[in-house]
């Protein structure tokens, strides 16, 4: 079964969507991940700040951190999916005129073939 170029372009745009979702979901916990650190660190005396607390900060950092990757990595991936989406719609543009100049061709050399 054919999927038409329409669909596809459809299908990419829900995809974009659904990708500055995640990205915005993502940069909101990377936010809370750095609050959360920042109010631990801050909070907790430097001398107080060993083993399990201290470890818990480094991992609240590292959180927050590998969130902050993600967020801009699917910022990247939202551009591009923006760019193919523009690039799928003229594409199509382009293959519905050519689609039409030859509806007329073909119309045009049956009504000469007939008379």
């Amino acid at each position: 079964m054919s999927v038409s170029h329409h669909d596809q372009t459809d299908g990419l745009q829900e995809t974009r969507k659904k990708t500055k979702a995640a990205e915005a979901d993502i940069q909101r916990a990377a936010d809370h991940a750095g609050v959360i650190g920042t109010v631990l660190a801050q909070e907790i005396p430097y001398e107080v700040q060993v083993g399990d607390v201290a470890q818990a900060i480094e991992q609240t950092e590292e959180l927050e951190h590998k969130l902050a990757e993600s967020a801009a990595t699917l910022a990247e991936v939202s551009v591009e999916l923006g760019r193919e989406v523009k690039k799928r719609r003229k594409v199509t543009a382009e293959l519905t005129k050519s689609q039409a100049r030859v509806d007329k061709l073909t119309t045009s050399a049956k009504k000469a073939k007939t008379k």
